[in-house]
């Protein structure tokens, strides 16, 4: 009975766990949630705490990704139930990391009992950076994200996302072991969180500003890619775009739901004109059946196709097939369901601003992006990112990747602006602040004067250099310790 309320009660924390999250944004509860996972974890054997950790990750991962059923139920036609299973199967794969996490932590704590709130840390480092990375990586909402706001945010710029996340469990330990031993160190690691206000923040300078005209065409999923309404949603937009304001117009990802090259010779005449006046940054595809269709932003100047860029990390079952699902995604019946990686490209000078694209989910990758971060020929001054996320309705979803944005803008303090269909689309400056935003779900426009900077964050420097290595040293770091002293004790007479 016991097991059985403490399965529930690390159930129910994973779900408290999503509301630190956004649109909440209740940072503290993601420390609360955590510290109520190691208490209850705290001295279990490795598979009591294996399930502890798959349970609050279950209730953490299925309550933060529920808005997967509307793509899967309403697009993609499972029925309810089949997409229910759907989640909770995905939720149930995910939460495989933090079960390895915590039974590691159990196996480690009786050989460390000293250490034991650092073993918490890097134990749940090492979970988190396994599903950011390990079977093509998806780390949505990592634990750091709750903290864009907050006395951790000022840990951005040094740690990244993954170190914060590393931070935040380093406080929860410390506040089990206040709890349970009234310790003074359990204090100090309390306190570790809240250094981040006292951290350096300036690292990056101004480049002068560009005014962006970030477009929402607020087309329903539904009628997206249904080839009896294309005529008139290309028309549509092509009026939008024609009536837009601004040194650079961005569109949402995809808003041409064909290759660049079908369009009409009357439509790509208009876009020529258009580009003419201003530069036009638009999503649509690029490629050929034989070598397969590239997801890309393309950058019409002057009349003229200067610029393309291809998306490189690509979504599992939306946009690529994973070996032996193709069964599974062709039942969804997903336009472009299987799309080429695009190239590497430099980002493109626009207005004196260097502007690096991203499509969609990939600014969730910083390591992808950071030697756009770091001074050299790739160094970007402003981020741009072209979404579409009305394949999973409004709620959450749109707060959630928002989010993402803004950790980024932290990270390598840079301003994001995003262009998206349906929601969020929106400009967050280079500390991470949401400046401006229209209101989801309606058609428009926002133009904003967004400031370009230049310089590294300590972030962008190490993680350049280094990748994610260092986090990983630091996660591995009890387990090589632990081999070592067990060695020296089986060898001592």
């Amino acid at each position: 009975m016991r097991l059985l309320w403490g399965g529930l009660a690390a159930l129910a924390a994973g779900v408290v766990h999503t509301a630190s999250f956004a649109p909440l944004l209740a940072w503290p509860l993601q420390i609360l949630a955590l510290g109520l996972l190691a208490a209850l974890s705290w001295r279990q054997g490795v598979r009591q705490a294996a399930g502890l950790g798959f349970l609050f990750s279950l209730g953490w991962l299925s309550s933060g990704l529920w808005w997967l059923f509307i793509s899967l139920h309403e697009f993609g036609g499972l029925h309810p139930v089949l997409a229910v299973g759907a989640l909770l199967l995905l939720g149930a794969f995910l939460s495989l990391y933090s079960a390895a996490a915590l039974a590691l932590f159990a196996w480690l704590r009786p050989r460390l009992p000293a250490a034991a709130p650092l073993l918490w840390a890097c134990c749940w480092l090492l979970g988190e950076l396994a599903r950011a990375q390990w079977l093509t990586g998806f780390p949505w909402i990592a634990s750091g994200y709750a903290h864009t706001v907050g006395p951790l945010a000022g840990w951005a710029p040094w740690a990244g996302v993954y170190g914060i996340g590393f931070v935040a469990a380093l406080g929860a330990a410390g506040l089990v072991q206040v709890w349970q031993t009234r310790a003074p160190r359990g204090l100090a690691l309390l306190a570790l969180p809240m250094l981040g206000l006292l951290l350096p923040q300036q690292f990056t300078h101004s480049t002068g500003t560009l005014k962006v005209g970030l477009v929402q065409p607020n087309v329903p999923q539904s009628q997206k890619f249904d080839e009896a309404r294309i005529a008139s949603q290309l028309d549509d937009l092509l009026a939008q775009l024609e009536a837009g304001e601004g040194d650079l117009l961005v569109t949402p990802e995809s808003v041409l739901p064909l290759p660049y090259d079908f369009l009409p010779v009357e439509a790509q005449q208009r876009l020529t004109q258009l580009s003419e006046r201003r530069p036009l940054l638009m999503g649509s595809f690029v490629g050929n059946a034989q070598e397969g269709y590239v997801n890309s932003l393309i950058g019409l100047q002057q009349g003229e196709r200067r610029y393309v860029y291809g998306k490189r990390h690509l979504l599992p079952f939306g946009e690529f097939i994973p070996p032996g699902f193709a069964w599974f995604v062709r039942a969804l019946n997903i336009p472009m369901d299987d799309q080429a990686r695009g190239q590497h490209q430099r980002p493109w000078v626009v207005g004196g601003q260097r502007v690096r694209p991203l499509i969609c989910y990939e600014d969730l990758f910083g390591e992808d992006i950071v030697a756009s971060a770091v001074d050299g020929p790739d160094a970007a001054t402003l981020f741009v990112n072209a979404s579409n996320l009305a394949w999973f309705g409004r709620h959450m979803v749109q707060d959630q990747h928002l989010q993402f944005s803004q950790m980024r803008a932290l990270e390598f303090q840079r301003a994001v602006v995003r262009a998206t269909n349906t929601g969020a689309t929106a400009w967050v400056d280079h500390q991470g602040r949401l400046r401006e935003q229209l209101l989801p779900l309606t058609r428009g426009l926002l133009v904003v004067d967004v400031e370009g900077r230049s310089g590294s964050t300590p972030y962008a420097r190490w993680l350049h250099a280094l990748g994610l290595w260092p986090l990983w040293a630091l996660g591995l770091l009890p387990l090589v310790w632990a081999v070592l002293r067990g060695r020296a004790a089986r060898r001592a007479p």
